[in-house]
């Protein structure tokens, strides 16, 4: 009668494949959700109030400079003072745009950061092209 050898499989190698799915899934999900936040499009039901003051509510303010330096603000022609005096009676909590040309001058951007930084507006976007 012959002996029947056990074989013993010798574990060489670690199989990565399983951590691999693992990383693929969470990759997936960070960029999904990253996408989401990004975009601002994640489904949320606000809360409601019985006493709400439609009249505050108002559309964002924008603020456009130009390759040639100028400022408009929501398309009309303004210098910086003028700015100024009309960004000091807007809300702080008014959600302001700037677009600034990308061959506009540097300084002309930092012009208008700086009144906007003076007058302690927070809600500032700052638009630009992918």
């Amino acid at each position: 009668m012959g002996k029947c050898k056990k074989h013993r499989k010798r574990f060489d190698e670690i199989n990565v494949i399983p951590f691999i799915d693992i990383m693929l899934v969470l990759l997936v999900m960070v960029l999904t959700t990253a996408t989401f936040i990004n975009q601002g499009i994640i489904p949320i039901e606000l809360p409601t109030a019985k006493t709400t003051d439609k009249q505050d509510i108002k559309k964002e303010l924008i603020i456009y400079v130009n390759a040639k330096g100028e400022i408009f603000i929501d398309k009309k022609s303004i210098d910086l003072k003028k700015l100024e005096e009309e960004l000091s009676l807007i809300s702080k909590d008014q959600t302001v745009v700037l677009k600034s040309d990308k061959n506009s001058k540097f300084q002309d951007f930092v012009s208008v950061m700086n009144i906007l930084k003076r007058l302690k507006h927070e809600q500032l976007y700052i638009i630009t092209k992918e």
